[in-house]
């Protein structure tokens, strides 16, 4: 035998036999990067321990390179008992020069604005994800608008290890600018192409390209009871589609509508449970064709503790103003607060558009027979007219940290017009997120009502006011702020709530929250006085928005209240 081999076997018999999961021993700046995606494992011998040394050879400084880091170190000790993998990842490369082309007609106002939007700049440290991320936002730049057919051409980082530095490098090719052209719609079986026309106020033939009315118009469709998927592209020439060169040198290609139709029948099976109603189930039936038509029917049943419910809707589809109209009925019976009430009600409703305010239009006949514990019952009727107005402003519809929205509303009857009694409804409701940091938020909202009349008598309670409970005053149990009449609490002429709620998460998911409540219902302006609550909660971000418990103190009844709503479809 060879005296090379002789020694390299006395050496591995010499080394002791290890059965335990290396220590790794890096900076902090990499620790939790080579942490998360290397794996150790128990190393149990010298064989196993070469091979894993051998691993790590090739698998840090790949790691490392992502992070900028070119030139590591990365040493296996055994130690007393211990086995430690030292890494050393070496100075961080920064960002040297960057050389940026771009191809094609571009005028030089946006190639200037293209160039300072690039995201990393001479002297930043260099990360993959980040290179990564540049690249892609140049090119988006470009597609949004006019360039539907922009690529890059070539992306290189040149990294001298000795110098520290990257140098990145890109080329982009415009390609040429687009219009709008016809749309070209697929997928149709049971729907025609007219309805589709309809739901489009964002793309119109002859308009130059824009990447943000073609996401427009797909969202559009998609929120639509009437397909399950939607693709709206520009079906350019390169795509099989025909394309049409203009003497300004513009190219005008169709709009490619691509959809899946929705199943016409759909039943819902649901329970849950509020502190309002407390425990409820609930089936519905829609059908987004009704009668061949494509008018939605959307009718139910819902059983709470406190109040059953039972409606029958029916919407058709917009009209060339965008205009939707629909008309429906419902039947009601509740007893909440020692108020009974059993109300049958017939509508019609027409919902509009005007950019982010939507606007909604209501023409509603009820009866309703109410009957106070300890008070005379009584049977109201109006025939109401009311016009709504909603804006919205929130990246994230879901979120409440940020964002805002605005509600009005104005209605009345007229005792002329099959009503008993004469009177004018307004509202006012306001909520707005203001996020103070990363993991910080606060949340405010108000309500203001009116209903100017003589007096209660003759009103349904639909048009006048009671506060308390979930999203209104917590502390205190829903609907529980109002007019005294009997044992019963009646709606008032007169709302006013109040709230301010901050919120710290924890977590990407859970938080913590702490809030001020105070609101009342009252029938004469001078008797108004703002019941109070306060206390804290705990927030979950689910998939379907912000879910919350509240527990919330009441000073003027000096009790404690859980606040909970949670609903389970299936």
């Amino acid at each position: 035998m060879h005296r090379p081999f002789v020694a390299l076997a006395a050496l591995l018999l010499a080394l002791p036999a290890v059965a335990a999961v290396p220590q790794l021993v890096a900076p902090d700046d990499v620790r939790e990067l080579l942490s998360s995606f290397l794996e150790f494992g128990d190393v149990a011998d010298a064989t196993a321990q070469a091979a894993f040394e051998r691993r790590m050879q090739r698998e840090v400084p790949k790691l490392l390179a992502t992070e900028g880091y070119f030139s590591p170190t990365v040493v296996l000790r055994q130690g007393d008992e211990l086995l430690r993998l030292e890494v050393d990842p070496g100075p961080r490369s920064l960002i040297g020069v960057v050389d940026i082309e771009i191809a094609g007609d571009l005028d030089t106002t946006r190639r200037k604005a293209l160039l300072s939007n690039w995201k990393l700049k001479t002297g930043q440290p260099f990360r993959q994800a980040e290179w990564d991320a540049a690249k892609q936002s140049l090119l988006a730049d470009l597609l949004a608008v006019d360039y539907a057919g922009a690529r890059l051409l070539d992306t290189r980082a040149d990294v001298d290890p000795e110098a520290r530095r990257v140098d990145l490098h890109v080329a982009a090719e415009t390609g040429p600018r687009y219009r709008f052209g016809e749309l070209e719609i697929s997928g149709l079986q049971r729907y025609s192409q007219e309805l589709v026309r309809r739901f489009n106020h964002s793309v119109t033939p002859g308009d130059e390209y824009r990447e943000d009315r073609l996401l427009a118009l797909q969202a559009a469709l998609q929120s639509t009871p009437y397909f399950v998927s939607v693709s709206v592209l520009l079906a350019r020439g390169d795509e099989g589609s025909a394309s049409t060169l203009s003497e300004d040198g513009w190219l005008t290609a169709p709009v490619r509508v691509q959809l899946r139709e929705r199943a016409p029948h759909q039943v819902t099976l649901g329970a849950g449970y509020s502190t309002n109603t407390g425990a409820r189930v609930e089936a519905a039936y829609r059908s987004s064709d009704l009668f061949g038509r494509a008018w939605e029917l959307q009718t139910g049943v819902r059983i709470e503790q406190v109040r059953q419910t039972a409606y029958a809707d029916v919407f058709f589809p917009p009209d060339d103003r965008q205009r939707r109209d629909g008309v429906g009925t419902a039947v009601e019976d509740s007893d909440i607060e020692n108020l009974g009430i059993k109300r049958f009600a017939v509508g019609a409703t027409r919902l509009q558009r005007f950019g982010s305010v939507e606007q909604r239009l209501n023409l509603n006949w009820q009866e309703e027979r109410q009957s106070p514990q300890g008070a005379p019952s009584t049977t109201n009727r109006a025939l109401t007219a009311l016009v709504g107005w909603t804006w919205r402003h929130a990246d994230d519809p879901l979120d409440l940290a940020e964002g805002i929205a605005l509600q009005v509303q104005l209605g009345g009857a007229s005792k002329q017009l099959l009503s008993d009694q004469n009177f004018v409804r307004t509202y006012f409701r306001y909520s707005q997120g203001f996020p103070l940091t990363a993991s910080d938020a606060l949340l405010f909202r108000g309500e203001l009502g009116a209903t100017f009349a003589p007096s209660s008598n003759g009103i349904p309670q639909d048009f006048l006011f009671r506060a308390g409970g979930t999203n209104s005053v917590r502390g205190y149990p829903y609907l529980s702020l109002g007019v005294k009449e009997g044992s019963a609490v009646v709606g008032g002429r007169y709302l006013m709530t109040m709230s301010a709620e901050y919120t710290h998460w924890i977590s990407s998911t859970w938080g913590a929250a702490a809030f001020v409540d105070a609101g009342n219902a009252v029938d004469e302006p001078q008797a108004m006085n703002l019941a109070v609550g306060y206390g804290v909660g705990a927030r979950w971000k689910s998939p379907a928005g912000p879910l919350g418990i509240d527990l919330a103190y009441g000073q003027r009844d000096g009790s404690l209240r859980f606040d909970f709503s949670l609903a389970i479809p299936f």
